[in-house]
């Protein structure tokens, strides 16, 4: 694997391989948004495993309505900033790098301590049912149409979470602009029918994350890596297509790039596939905006998917999600060939949490007395 075990330098960041951890909700996290001394070593143990590069489950950024989920970890706080120390530095002392994923729930909020109400970019329900493995029960809320003012206090979160996690040590961060979230939502004619200045045709749509974009690299510098994650499918809608087409989708990655990100990171249920049935993929649209960092993430299983994928050129490095749950040192098997364990969903019952997958790990392979 010449390319999967290849050094890459992200900016100032230089990884040991070019292998990604996903970021993965868990819901792990103590009710006030602590992380604990079990994120810790969960997110230590892919470290040690062998990948060069960690991006945390979606942390949420204010103490308003950013958050989504009951026991989401927050980065909102400095109580919860400082709490991230020992876990970044479990991280760091393993060789790895570590990105902070920055979320707001918007519309799909399913759970938040601070307030009862959603908000999103108009008032409009999401499709189907919470997330039972989530903690989620029910229909969606019918959310708020944000404010100005709630505007204004989404991006501040952003950037001052920012600022957190750069002061917690993390290498970076990440800009939750997929899966339907907020950022995803305010891009979306699915969910944002606004008529002011944060609404309009798919161009004009892109005034929040690109205002959060620049926010945030005014509130960290230029030295501090930022990026941000982008979907066509929302957890409400799995079969939803950006408008537009190839052209759209092209000019719609090449302005959010230019606002200041340094990487790119695309999500697909198959990465490799067409992003509009036919055609080229989403990485390879993404590849003609400029030199910018991408990372591919979907359907990644095998070490040889990933060599495939990078020698391909349309990706920089490749994130693993299921797989990597499956095996924390999925790095390190690829690397000396060795088996394979495959996901299984039980690890998601009755929640997705990291107590449910290691009482998973031990009923499958307990630990010799």
């Amino acid at each position: 694997m010449p390319r999967l075990f290849e050094p890459y330098s992200l900016k100032s960041l230089t990884l040991r391989n070019r292998a990604v951890l996903a970021p993965m909700t868990r819901v792990s996290a103590e009710p006030e948004g602590y992380a604990n001394d079990l994120m810790r070593d969960y997110y230590g143990s892919f470290a040690k495993g062998g990948f060069g590069l960690l991006i945390t489950e979606g942390l949420y950024t204010d103490t308003a309505f950013s958050q989504g989920y009951i026991n989401q970890p927050g980065i909102a706080t400095e109580q919860q900033r400082d709490c991230w120390v020992p876990v970044v530095q479990a991280v760091h002392d393993a060789g790895a790098g570590f990105i902070a994923q920055l979320m707001h729930g918007g519309a799909q909020t399913q759970g938040n301590l601070h307030h009862a109400r959603h908000v999103g970019p108009s008032a409009v329900q999401p499709k189907g049912s919470q997330l039972s493995f989530y903690g989620g029960e029910g229909p969606y809320q019918v959310p708020s149409e944000m404010t100005d003012d709630e505007i204004a206090e989404a991006i501040a979160g952003f950037a001052q979470a920012a600022v957190h996690a750069r002061d917690a040590g993390f290498d970076g961060v990440e800009l939750h602009g997929a899966n339907g979230y907020l950022l995803h939502e305010f891009m979306s004619a699915e969910f944002n029918q606004r008529t002011d200045r944060w609404g309009g045709d798919f161009k004009a749509r892109l005034a929040l994350p690109l205002t959060v974009i620049r926010a945030v690299r005014d509130a960290v510098g230029e030295g501090f890596v930022v990026g941000m994650r982008l979907s066509q499918q929302m957890v409400t809608d799995s079969d939803l297509k950006w408008e537009g087409g190839t052209e759209a989708a092209k000019l719609r990655m090449a302005t959010l790039a230019n606002a200041g990100l340094d990487y790119l990171h695309i999500s697909e249920p198959d990465v490799a596939a067409p992003a509009f049935g036919e055609g080229p993929t989403l990485c390879e649209l993404a590849r003609a905006v400029g030199p910018v960092t991408l990372i591919g993430n979907g359907g990644i299983r095998t070490g040889e998917q990933a060599e495939q994928l990078l020698g391909q050129g349309t990706m920089d490095l490749v994130a693993v999600g299921k797989a990597a749950l499956a095996d924390h040192d999925w790095p390190r098997r690829v690397e000396h060939g060795e088996p394979l364990t495959p996901f299984d969903y039980a690890m998601f019952v009755p929640m997705a949490t990291v107590t449910n997958e290691l009482a998973w790990r031990q009923a499958h392979y307990p630990t010799p007395s």
